[in-house]
């Protein structure tokens, strides 16, 4: 009999106890005496969100599809039971043998967003492992880092005994095999990083020192040991379609943020924004082959019993057999009475085709993501976007019956000006008047209703905007207000609703995003004074955040609104990420003429991911 790691007096004292008991539909369960790696892969977040994170579903089909592995998963304790397992000294532990994760061979924490950096030192601290890498000792697991985050992983790099840069299906499996090659030859943990920094994709950040100048940026990064390499190439799956897959993914006990089955389409996009960092670092687009997702989301639909099946992809509309792959789900789920979900879709004559089809009777929103008011700031951030061809799509939608537009946007994006804010409000203004220009009053079921978002623009590395400065807190907000005043002043304002994200908490991802290794001191400082859970804003401090800064002698402006010159080397320019620094600077000059670059299947715009030879750039050769 399986015994929880919680008693049931505590299981009753915290909310949805069934976060911790595991045992879920399709969770793997070996046996401990069969296996010879132990694997925790952790979310460093609240059950639900983990849950719902692809990545780690693929991750943990992979791993245990391996003899000799069981890889098992965790997430971050709510905050009702974080403050029970300190009190009682309870350790962390894994969901399917619960048992102690200090036990396990391997932590792998996934970094999917900065604000979880506090969480990944509660994970640890938590589980009993040293938060500090370097005092880690032969009895402690090894700690590895992957995800997008990972792309600049030196903010929280002293955490980590390895962190792998890029898609995690290559290399594990080498990975692994080394580590029992050093545990049956009984060598130090030390021996084992250092060979580690060999395979291809694996930093071992504890291997480098990196020497600053005067004025704060980076001088040089030295290898401590000779012969590891002076950079680190991302990894990435060439064939998606032979990839790994799960066709049992775990169902949750509990609803979770997405509660459905995830079909991954394609990975990467052609598109281009220049401030999108998936855009870059997932070049090239690789599509799936139709046969694989018809047979997928088969098996996932039979395995699973879930109720929806969601397509996944940066831009669903760009996948090349999408007509034939929703002909096959549209019968498929209507004999079973399951709901698809279309995320990233463009809003045209077909998309809208297609989701009258899935969508029969109720009409839910439809989201546009203009990201900018104007024509001119949609150019500077390459989104190849008209303002006709939002309004042909919102003309379409509305003889389709729908009554609700969710409209995207961004504040504080490079050279915007305030005309381009006080567009944001006439086109919304433009697109409720057209509601009314197309449907006769008397077909009208409601009044028409446009909610607009807008959120604070953050630079992120390996994008052309890496040299942009950021906004302040006071320069967000007067965007926001300007916003406001320029919705209300329209004539339709009764009928757009305006909601903009909270700038303290954009400002200090800002700061982590570009940050270098003078962070890790302030994150664990800010973890020991209480900080965690900063993604949550009930939980976020800003003010103990800023204190932090101060107390370290750390600058947080330094990484928001300083100008930096293109001869700068940042913090994150040992990794080779595919797209080169070339390409990256001349859309950067290109961004500051608005001058736009056609997406990947239109020309080729030598990014630097043809070496790869695979995906798009194959199709511009008639591969």
């Amino acid at each position: 009999m399986r015994k929880l790691a919680l008693q049931d007096e505590i299981l009753m004292q915290v909310e949805k106890p069934a976060r911790y008991i595991g045992n879920e539909v399709n969770a793997v369960m070996k046996n401990k005496e069969e296996i010879a790696i132990r694997f925790a892969m952790c979310f460093p977040d609240v059950y639900e969100i983990g849950m719902s994170h692809l990545g780690i579903q693929i991750l943990y089909d992979m791993l245990n599809g391996f003899e000799d592995v069981w890889c098992e998963r965790v997430y971050s304790p709510w905050v009702d039971l974080d403050q029970i397992m300190r009190k009682e000294k309870i350790p962390l532990f894994a969901l399917e043998s619960q048992d102690p994760i200090k036990n396990f061979d391997f932590l792998g924490i996934t970094i999917q967003y900065e604000m979880c950096y506090t969480n990944i030192l509660q994970i640890l601290d938590l589980s009993g492992i040293p938060l500090m890498a370097k005092d880690r000792t032969e009895e402690d697991p090894i700690v590895i880092g992957g995800g997008p985050c990972t792309y600049n992983p030196e903010p929280f790099c002293d955490f980590f005994d390895l962190i792998y840069i890029g898609e995690g299906e290559t290399r594990y499996r080498e990975l692994l095999d080394l580590y029992l090659s050093c545990k049956n030859g009984n060598q130090s943990r030390k021996s084992f990083l250092e060979a580690a920094a060999m395979i291809p994709g694996i930093y071992v950040p504890s291997l480098y020192e990196v020497t600053y100048k005067e004025d704060g940026t980076i001088a040089e990064r030295i290898p401590l040991v000779p012969g590891i390499p002076t950079v680190i190439s991302k990894e990435m799956v060439r064939e998606i379609s032979q990839s790994c897959y799960p066709k049992k993914p775990v169902v949750p006990f509990i609803k979770v943020t997405q509660d459905r089955v995830v079909l991954e389409i394609q990975r990467g996009c052609i598109r281009g924004c220049r401030f999108c960092q998936a855009g870059q670092l997932y070049r090239p687009v690789r599509e799936r082959d139709l046969e694989m997702l018809e047979q997928y989301a088969a098996e996932m639909l039979d395995n699973t019993g879930h109720e929806e099946i969601s397509l996944s992809s940066l831009s669903s509309s760009d996948y090349s057999k999408l007509p034939e792959l929703l002909d096959f789900l549209i019968e498929k789920c209507n004999e079973k009475r399951i709901n698809i979900s279309l995320p990233s879709l463009r809003i045209d004559a077909f998309s809208l085709d297609v989701m009258n089809k899935v969508q029969d009777v109720k009409k839910s929103s439809l989201t546009f993501a203009p990201e900018a008011g104007s024509q001119r700031l949609r150019n500077v951030i390459n989104k190849g976007l008209t303002k006709e061809v939002i309004l042909e799509g919102a003309k379409m939608a509305f003889e389709g019956g729908w009554t609700r537009v969710k409209l995207y946007f961004m504040l504080g994006l490079p050279f915007e000006t305030s005309e381009d804010i006080r567009e944001i409000g006439e086109l919304c203004n433009e697109i409720a008047a057209l509601f009314y220009d197309t449907v006769p009053k008397e077909k009208r079921t409601s009044r028409i209703q446009i909610v607009a978002s807008t959120s604070f623009f953050v630079p992120k590395p390996f994008t052309p905007f890496q040299w942009a400065p950021q906004n302040t807190k006071e320069d967000f907000l007067e965007k926001a207000y300007q916003t406001k005043q320029s919705i209300i002043s329209q004539l339709n304002q009764k009928s757009i609703k305006y909601n903009w994200h909270e700038a303290d908490a954009s400002v200090m991802e800002g700061i982590f995003a570009r940050g270098d290794r003078r962070l890790n001191q302030v994150i664990l400082r800010a973890y020991q004074k209480g900080c965690m859970y900063d993604a949550w804003s009930e939980y976020y401090h800003n003010d103990v955040w800023l204190k932090t800064f101060e107390e370290c002698g750390v600058d947080p402006d330094f990484y928001t609104i300083r100008q930096r010159e293109e001869t700068e080397i940042f913090p994150w320019d040992f990794i080779d990420c595919g797209v080169t620094r070339q390409f990256l600077l001349r859309e950067w000059h290109r961004a500051q003429q608005a001058v736009v670059t056609p997406n990947c299947r239109m020309a080729c715009q030598g990014c630097g991911a043809g070496r790869y030879q695979t995906g798009v750039c194959l199709e511009q050769k008639g591969q």
